[in-house]
């Protein structure tokens, strides 16, 4: 009899602390699923909150009784802070778009180039050492790479290029290819690694050169990737701001000419930032309208990178 009220005991008390154990672990669960779910919804409503106060004042910047819509698109002037007031984002966007058109011609056949032989051609003891100074080179601060372009690729410059302006497109532009450089390079790497490697091996048993197993095989197989890094490649260009404010200019001018000074949507930015201009004026104002269509242009550069991903992704099995 003792025996089974032992028995009897020993199981209510395993039985009660199975059930405290499973209470606790449930306890805890709940409590990293709150912690996940809040870090979550800041990030989300951190988001909304953007695009509430861009669109928010960008609405009332349109709603002034001086401000045209169609001119905003037309007008080939920018001048929110002259008594005479354009506003005209041609100008604006006309530079940004130079500047990242001069840094994605450098940048990505650089960085394309260097994933291709890092990924492939380079040895394991190169690919060490490469990696490292690639890293270091994304890790440099933009700012610091503004003095560079200004003080020491555009006195370069000067001595090849005829009537370059002490601030000009074409060294921002250079400057910028190299900051965006580390980012083709990169997730070209990890798309192409990313490659099966029986692919390769029945490229070369087919009797394929190491050439003819880069440009036929991999690249095509990896190009999904590659076209993301081209595209997050020229959204990081286009939204890049200290190089483009130190040695691009602050010129709000329609301009091809990479030799000129110009201004572009975030050194305006920048500039209007520090201005001291009330905070419900139209100057004011217009700083968020430029922001807005920063914003618009990542945004379709980013539903256009995610259609190219699925567009060209391969499946392996």
């Amino acid at each position: 009899m003792n025996k089974t009220s032992n028995k009897i005991a020993s199981i209510n008390h395993n039985l009660k602390s199975a059930l405290s154990k499973k209470f606790f672990s449930n306890i805890v669960e709940n409590i990293i699923r709150i912690i996940l779910l809040s870090a979550a919804s800041i990030s989300i409503l951190t988001t909304i909150g953007v695009i509430w106060s861009l669109s928010s004042e960008t609405f009332m910047f349109f709603r002034d009784p001086t401000v045209n819509f169609m001119d905003f698109i037309t007008d080939h002037e920018w001048t929110p802070f002259f008594t005479e007031k354009h506003f005209g984002i041609a100008p604006l966007l006309t530079g940004t778009l130079l500047v990242t058109f001069i840094a994605l011609v450098l940048g990505i056949p650089l960085g394309l180039g260097s994933a291709i032989f890092l990924s492939e051609f380079a040895s394991s003891r190169v690919r060490q050492i490469a990696m490292p100074i690639l890293e270091i080179l994304a890790g440099i601060p933009t700012i610091v790479l503004g003095f560079f372009a200004l003080f020491s690729i555009t006195p370069i410059l000067k001595m090849f290029v005829p009537g370059l302006s002490t601030q000009n497109s074409l060294a921002a532009g250079i400057v910028m290819g190299f900051m965006i450089l580390p980012t083709v390079s990169s997730i070209s790497i990890d798309a192409m690694q990313a490659v099966p490697r029986r692919l390769r091996e029945a490229a070369y048993g087919l009797g394929a050169t190491k050439a003819e197993v880069v440009s036929k095989v991999i690249v095509p197989a990896a190009l999904s990737g590659i076209m993301a890094a081209f595209i997050l490649a020229m959204s990081r260009a286009i939204g890049e701001t200290m190089i483009v404010t130190l040695a691009a200019g602050a010129q709000p001018v329609i301009t091809f000419d990479p030799r000129d000074a110009i201004a572009t949507m975030t050194a305006f930015i920048a500039n209007a930032a520090q201005s001291d201009q009330e905070s419900a004026s139209v100057g004011a104002r217009a700083l968020f309208a430029v922001g807005a269509t920063l914003f618009l242009i990542t945004l379709i550069l980013n539903i256009f990178s995610h259609q190219v991903v699925s567009r060209f992704s391969e499946k392996y099995d």
